[in-house]
């Protein structure tokens, strides 16, 4: 992995940031996108301190195709050849029934889940497939087999990365390049507190009583994909905590 270019969206999350630093300990170089500078610069120190890698900051919302066409032309020269790209933006506001959820907040999961995938993906892929070198990793969901209660709408995104990662990979099949979904189940993260607009309180009992995966969890096997040798394609990865069988159905140990 040393000397590689990963490229990882949304890199304020703690999914990407473990994924960060999983990759830039093993001396990948990384370009972080998110839309806080202020995270992006700390993330960025933390990494160049602590690891033998270079880091480079784009601070910009994957919805801003515009603005991402421009950074990615400004890249100086030693980046441009990205060699993994982690679609990871993603959100989910609210848990109102389809007839109920507010429109201006679908917009936003929506073009940030599927529109934001999409510009990367267009705008990256392309050098990796006239290189003849690349490796594209989405994040996915469990969310994306099935529809849950308040949820049919970051289901469908969901689904919808499910979708586009195996059509890339059929579009792909003639080149060396590799496409992987990886779906996580239950993750503490901020996600639940977008999720639940904020109210910490709700986000944190949405756990309550199982052991739920860590961003490491994820970004171990993140990496566990993108080490595999080059004619060994991980199309896709459900990971689940242990008691958790599907979206809805766990088991919730009192004692946790």
């Amino acid at each position: 992995m040393r000397d590689k270019i990963v490229f990882i969206s949304w890199a304020s999350s703690c999914i990407v940031e473990a994924c960060a630093h999983k990759f830039a300990a093993q001396g990948a170089n990384v370009i972080l996108n998110a839309r806080s500078t202020e995270k992006l610069n700390q993330l960025k120190a933390d990494l160049e301190t602590l690891y033998d890698s270079k880091v480079w900051v784009l601070p910009f919302d994957v919805r801003d195709r515009e603005t991402i066409s421009h950074s990615l032309l400004e890249l100086p020269l030693e980046w441009q050849n990205i060699n993994i790209l982690i679609n990871n933006a993603g959100l989910v506001i609210g848990v109102d029934k389809e007839y109920e959820g507010n429109l201006d907040e679908w917009d936003v999961v929506i073009d940030t889940n599927i529109r934001g995938l999409l510009n990367l993906t267009r705008l990256i892929v392309p050098g990796m497939v006239a290189r003849g070198d690349g490796h594209i990793i989405n994040i996915g969901s469990i969310a994306g087999d099935a529809a849950y209660p308040g949820g049919s709408v970051y289901c469908a995104t969901k689904a919808a990365v499910k979708s586009l990662s195996d059509g890339l990979r059929i579009d792909l099949v003639d080149t060396p390049l590799r496409v992987t979904n990886i779906k996580p189940g239950m993750v503490e993260t901020n996600f639940s507190v977008v999720r639940y607009r904020g109210d910490k309180n709700v986000a944190d009992n949405f756990y309550k009583g199982i052991q739920p995966l860590t961003g490491t969890d994820i970004a171990e096997t993140v990496f566990f994909a993108a080490s595999a040798p080059a004619h060994v394609q991980i199309a896709e990865i459900l990971l689940m905590p242990t008691n958790q069988a599907t979206a809805t159905i766990a088991h919730r140990n009192g004692d946790l």
